[in-house]
């Protein structure tokens, strides 16, 4: 179906199948017709490829990565979409609509199931309240997937692109890098869905590394990093200190066996200084 990215197309579609838009599900559909086409293009969906979409709404990053990859699979939420689905992407038979929250979705099952020899990428605008706790469950549970390609909050999108080491840092923006190489692809002002959020948004791609650029106790890793930026304004001995439960003395100790000045704040350090304090706990 052509023109879902118009708003009178929109419009009828969802006034016939009585759908309201949900602020609980932050749901807000593209409107404009440039997006979807650049997104899915620089999504590495293709010739021998299988996409897993999250979040599909009316379909019309669907339809677009249809056009390019040999199957979709979308997982949507929320089930008063299915019938609008079942008629936007009616033309499409490589395209199949699972209704499950993804938080929830045995991801492992589910390539093995759908994606048999394909090659398999993510592709999704991610409603902005679930960003975090998806890019992270994508990352952790190491799937076979070669590149996760999103459509996040504009504020997210930089801490997560930031530089490691930079005053944008964050814990995301460590977390990440561990598992994946970020890069910001471009940016959508917010009048460009329907309803308008009242912030802009960004497309970003995570190209999922085959290993960490570190060597280190994963689960110590990120012990270290969840305790350094729970009180990122402190000095990161009184921040591991404090997150960490352990005796200052310790910590000093820590980290001048790590290089780490004692007075450096979390934003400031690199991967290999997280890798090197967690190797030494």
């Amino acid at each position: 179906m052509n023109r879902l990215s118009d708003i009178g197309t929109i419009k009828d579609i969802l006034s016939r199948h009585g759908f309201t838009f949900s602020k609980s599900l932050g749901q807000n559909f593209l409107i404009n017709p440039s997006v979807c086409p650049r997104m899915a293009e620089l999504s590495g969906a293709g010739q021998g490829t299988g996409v897993i979409e999250i979040g599909p709404g009316i379909g019309v990053l669907t339809t677009e990565l249809c056009r390019l990859a040999d199957k979709v699979v979308a997982v949507e939420l929320d089930k008063r979409l299915l019938p609008v689905l079942d008629e936007t992407l009616a033309e499409h038979d490589n395209v199949k609509i699972i209704n499950a929250d993804v938080l929830e979705l045995d991801l492992h099952k589910l390539i093995a199931e759908e994606f048999d020899g394909m090659n398999v990428v993510v592709c999704a605008n991610l409603p902005y309240y679930i960003t975090s706790p998806v890019i992270m469950k994508l990352l952790e549970e190491k799937l076979p997937v070669a590149a996760i390609t999103v459509m996040v909050q504009k504020e997210a999108a930089q801490r997560i692109c930031a530089q490691v080491g930079s005053r944008m840092s964050g814990a995301v923006t460590v977390s990440v890098n561990y598992y994946a190489k970020p890069q910001m692809l471009f940016s959508v002002s917010a009048g460009s869905f329907m309803p308008a959020p009242k912030v802009d948004s960004a497309v970003i791609r995570l190209d999922v590394l085959e290993e960490p650029p570190v060597k280190t106790d994963e689960k110590k890793f990120f012990r270290v990093v969840k305790a350094a930026f729970s009180q990122r304004r402190k000095v990161i001995s009184n921040s591991l200190s404090s997150g960490l439960s352990m005796d200052k003395e310790k910590v000093l100790q820590l980290l001048d066996g790590a290089g780490v000045p004692q007075n450096a704040r979390a934003e400031a350090l690199s991967l290999q200084n997280f890798a090197d304090i967690a190797n030494l706990l």
